[in-house]
């Protein structure tokens, strides 16, 4: 079993560290609905991570819980070394920003962004600052004096981000809220977020299902699945090395290619393929599978098969092969370089070191 199943494990450099925010065994059941199973997680100081994974995972769960939304079955929560596992959510000084941005509509820019300041009592004089600096942080300075319906998605998404920041929480929890905005827009606002993790220097656990969202933002992707850890890791090695048919299907695209462990080859439909250098031992006969990414993938080797599609895609083609047994590959050209056109017949191949060997 991978060592990454059902527990999180601070990174390596962050050993020796207080952990920011620290689970250990939370779970949550609904009557006989496992939503989420028992696991362990620690987030270090500073560290974005995201929780990712397809609808049903948990990793909403798993945040309601960080929040103090819902109340754990089991386990316990701790936020700064303290056991917040009972703590109500007003009490827990976390910041949490939503897809629906909550603003409250009668009240300025500038109001909503100053309004946990003004629960939380402080000073006149601080209250101004603070607020003006956050402001300007998410480039709202000109803005202040509007209300919520006078802004785009992506300003009001800024002031959202503000509101959030500007009281110094101990951890922000995001909940997918870039998945009301458009594609261009999601860009710009992940640069923006990326921006204020580094210059803050946050904790903030992002939850979303966009795998393109948590490749570009995060310092360490917690992938899960019917309420489990599946793997957790830096987004070049869950891109590169995934640990799981799972993991390498949702993280980008894979091409897979099953069949049968023989001596150093997996016997497939299609003939026999090189296991990679590190593969993992298996016996014989056992079934396994290689995912190899679409720009690992070559114009020249062993396989053959007929182009069936052909995708623009600005900076690459994108080629789909089909291959005498009926699987299909994914094949990344880019731009300028030679684009064989649909019903040419061609060969396919792959260095064996860039291929994973993954079971179920």
């Amino acid at each position: 079993m991978n060592a990454n199943v059902g527990r999180i494990v601070t990174a390596s450099a962050n050993q020796g560290t207080t952990a920011k925010l620290s689970a250990r065994g939370i779970a949550k059941r609904y009557g006989a609905t496992d939503a989420l199973l028992p696991l362990d997680l620690d987030v270090a100081p500073g560290e974005f991570v995201t929780v990712l994974g397809p609808s049903g995972s948990g990793k909403t769960t798993l945040l309601q819980l960080v929040a103090g939304l819902v109340e754990p079955t089991a386990g316990a929560l701790f936020i700064d070394g303290r056991d917040e596992t009972h703590t109500p959510v007003h009490k827990r000084g976390i910041g949490v920003v939503f897809q629906s941005y909550a603003l409250f509509p009668h009240l300025t820019v500038q109001e909503n962004v100053c309004f946990p300041l003004q629960m939380r009592r402080i000073a006149a004089a601080e209250l101004r600052r603070r607020t003006d600096a956050a402001l300007e942080m998410v480039g709202l300075g000109t803005f202040r004096d509007r209300l919520p319906q006078e802004l785009s998605g992506g300003q009001q998404q800024r002031v959202a981000l503000a509101r959030c920041f500007v009281y110094e929480p101990a951890l922000i929890l995001m909940d997918e809220p870039l998945g009301a905005l458009d594609r261009k827009l999601r860009e710009t606002m992940q640069i923006e977020i990326k921006r204020l993790h580094r210059d803050t220097g946050a904790t903030i656990v992002f939850v979303t299902h966009d795998q393109e969202e948590a490749l570009a933002l995060s310092d360490r992707i917690c992938l899960m699945n019917h309420g489990r850890i599946v793997q957790l890791g830096a987004p070049c090695e869950i891109y590169e090395h995934p640990a799981s048919l799972f993991a390498a299907d949702f993280i980008g695209i894979s091409n897979v290619l099953r069949g049968r462990i023989g001596a150093g080859v997996l016997e497939t439909a299609d003939g026999p393929l090189p296991l990679p250098p590190e593969a993992p031992e298996l016996p014989p006969g056992a079934e396994a599978a290689l995912a190899i990414r679409p720009e690992h993938i070559e114009l020249a080797g062993p396989l053959t098969g007929r182009i069936t599609e052909s995708v623009y895609a600005g900076s690459e083609f994108r080629l789909m092969a089909t291959l005498p047994s009926g699987t299909t590959l994914v094949v990344r050209r880019s731009a300028g370089q030679d684009v064989p056109a649909i019903g040419d017949e061609v060969s396919l191949g792959w260095d064996a070191g860039r291929a994973r060997l993954l079971t179920e």
